[in-house]
């Protein structure tokens, strides 16, 4: 169950299990699972809600599907850059993720994601596990401010989800870049 906050927005629920290397990362939108869904691997609609607010991003490669792989660079106004990359491992269309994920500053740290797509009759509840090799990579990962960079980029996409043209209908993707 999501909790809303004191301003009505939804709240990204992370947690970490004091004894094994994984995060697990729970959020519900206003939206059908396939809407959400596709916000989650459609390149055009991602570029628009992942990441922290003050990043831009830019998309190399985003192949969501099966045995496809994807690059990214957020980027500070500074000039500063974060890459990121990995591979689907499986995709299936309004249900489940399976990826790797790599910070390319820290390239021998790779993790496992498996994001679940729950249908709650209009709504859907998002679930992400990510494995960790460590329980000090995991430390190193949630230190580095990815909390506040994915609750962010989940407030980002429920105002996407709420923004009727903004392509998650099937009336065709906007990008915004």
């Amino acid at each position: 169950m999501t909790t809303v906050n004191a301003n009505g927005r939804r709240e990204t629920r992370i947690v970490a299990d004091p004894a094994l290397p994984v995060i697990i990362v729970t959020r519900e939108f206003d939206a059908a699972p396939e809407r959400v869904f596709r916000a989650y691997t459609d390149p055009d609609l991602v570029v628009q809600w992942l990441g922290p607010r003050r990043l831009t991003m830019r998309i190399d490669r985003y192949e969501a599907r099966t045995g496809g792989s994807y690059g990214y660079t957020h980027r500070e106004d500074d000039g500063t850059e974060y890459g990121f990359h990995g591979v689907f491992h499986e995709v299936r269309r309004d249900e489940r993720i399976v990826q790797t994920f790599a910070y390319d500053g820290f390239p021998d740290r790779v993790s496992l994601e498996t994001t679940l797509f729950e249908d709650l009759g209009g709504r859907t509840r998002i679930t992400t596990t990510s494995l960790m090799e460590s329980v000090e990579a995991r430390d190193a990962m949630i230190r580095s401010g990815m909390r506040r960079g994915l609750r962010e980029g989940h407030e980002r996409l429920d105002e996407l989800l709420g923004d009727r043209r903004a392509g998650t209908r099937d009336d065709g993707p906007r990008r915004k870049a």
